[in-house]
């Protein structure tokens, strides 16, 4: 077996220390957020709550399809920033943003005219159906506003500056709340509005995110010195070839992942409405324990992709087995705080005694799910993105989601009708295949492509 090697130079956790701990505090904020819209909504009853994270579902492949834009140019800014190629970057930032606008307009043309038919995708309770539109009609303007803010305050981690990100989200933090409390329950004399109250707040939060981005970017950064007119000129045909080499094949898995993640929800939803609650707040537990790794994946990605940029190939193969080892030490960590703290965050639910049980249940096999999670984040959205070796990702995503999970969460869950905790552990069986296959393919070191070269 081939040696792994271990970064021992301070200055390597320093920086990935600089970007993990922000992007960590940014995604355990959000998580916050969605905790605490989950408990709001959990104490009007299990419709509201399910309704709200079936609606959600379709916003999630929005966001994922915002991910692969930022995923593909986040390679190219990240290589670009490491070889000191400044124009360049300011470039790819300018089509990141035609792509997103682009995406946004479609995606909230989609909610504003079939509402009905997008929360009859996810589920046949025609209670749930009619409290999603409510709350779809109004997250319809999110798409344009959230996908500018959040495209370009990520970009902006690759080339080291990640506090950006953590401001924006604590000031959505604050303002989600506030105005989640005021608009669901009718305080300050606003109207009681419940599920579509959460919808008014999601949207003042995505509105005030938007405004602090473009404030902290375009008038208080001093590393890139970006303007508005750098976002307004046509990026240059060789930016948009390299895109569609190295940032389309993530555009595409990113975009598959999406639909993936929509297919798996279509099966929990068909499992009743006790599944879906347990699956909304079993997330919640997950993604709150993994912000950690969230961060790891965001540093290995930039880090490795800057050491490719500067030519250093060597360092950057031993960078990205570092990474694979914390992925290991992270991935332990995280199911045994699922474990232990998940069952205890029932208490904040309004939850019938069958939902409770089938919350208990899930969460032991999300604390499986949540080590491998780590370990294929890290490779995937991490390391071998970050050397460029989108293509090899794009048929690992498409592969074994479409292939093996979707296909053994149909079975399991529609046709045998197993118990919900069965048929999340099969709808996640590619993190296990991925882990192993990724694995293989940092330590053959095939991974690494330099996207700065004329050729790449």
């Amino acid at each position: 077996m081939k040696k792994i090697h271990i970064i021992k130079e301070k200055q390597f956790y320093m920086s990935v220390l600089a970007i993990m701990l922000p992007v960590a505090a940014q995604q355990a904020i959000n998580m916050g957020v969605n905790m605490m819209d989950t408990i709001m909504l959990g104490q009007l009853g299990e419709v509201q709550l399910s309704a709200s994270s079936l609606a959600n579902s379709f916003y999630n492949i929005f966001h994922i399809f915002c991910m692969g834009i930022i995923g593909g140019c986040s390679v190219m800014v990240s290589q670009y920033w490491g070889a000191r190629d400044e124009h360049r970057v300011r470039e790819t930032f300018a089509l990141s943003t035609r792509l997103t606008l682009i995406l946004g307009a479609l995606f909230m043309a989609l909610t504003l005219i079939a509402p009905r038919g997008i929360m009859r995708l996810y589920t046949d309770e025609e209670a749930v159906i009619e409290a999603g539109i409510r709350y779809l009609q109004i997250t319809a303007f999110i798409y344009l506003i959230h996908g500018l803010g959040l495209v370009t305050a990520q970009l902006m981690r690759s080339v080291g500056e990640a506090r950006i990100g953590l401001w924006v989200s604590i000031v959505s933090f604050g303002v989600n709340i506030f105005a989640n409390w005021v608009f669901i329950f009718g305080h300050f004399g606003a109207p009681r509005m419940e599920i579509a109250g959460a919808a008014v707040g999601t949207l003042i939060a995505r509105v005030s995110e938007l405004i602090v981005t473009v404030i902290c970017v375009f008038f208080i950064d001093k590393k890139l010195h970006l303007r508005f007119a750098d976002i307004l000129k046509n990026p240059s045909g060789e930016i948009w070839k390299k895109y569609f080499k190295v940032g389309t094949p993530v555009l595409i898995s990113d975009g598959l992942l999406g639909f993936g993640s929509t297919a798996l929800a279509m099966v929990i939803g068909r499992l009743g409405t006790a599944a879906v609650s347990a699956n909304s707040i079993c997330q919640v537990v997950d993604r709150l324990f993994t912000v950690v790794i969230q961060g790891v994946s965001n540093a290995s990605s930039i880090i490795v992709g800057q050491t490719i940029g500067s030519g250093d190939k060597e360092k950057a193969q031993y960078q990205g087995e570092t990474f694979y080892l914390m992925s290991l030490a992270f991935g332990a960590v995280c199911a045994i705080l699922v474990l232990i703290v998940g069952p205890l965050t029932l208490v904040f639910y309004k939850l019938e005694p069958e939902t409770i049980v089938v919350t208990n249940q899930m969460m032991k096999a999300f604390a499986v799910i949540v080590f491998f999670q780590c370990i294929q984040s890290v490779m995937t959205k991490g390391v071998l993105r970050g050397g460029g070796d989108t293509r090899f990702l794009m048929a690992a995503d498409i592969l074994f989601m479409w292939i093996v999970s979707i296909p053994l969460g149909y079975v399991t869950g529609i046709i045998l009708g197993l118990p919900a905790w069965a048929v999340q552990l099969f709808l996640r069986a590619d993190y296990i295949i991925k882990s192993l296959w990724c694995i293989s393919r940092l330590m053959s070191g095939k991974w690494i492509h330099d996207v700065t070269r004329k050729k790449a």
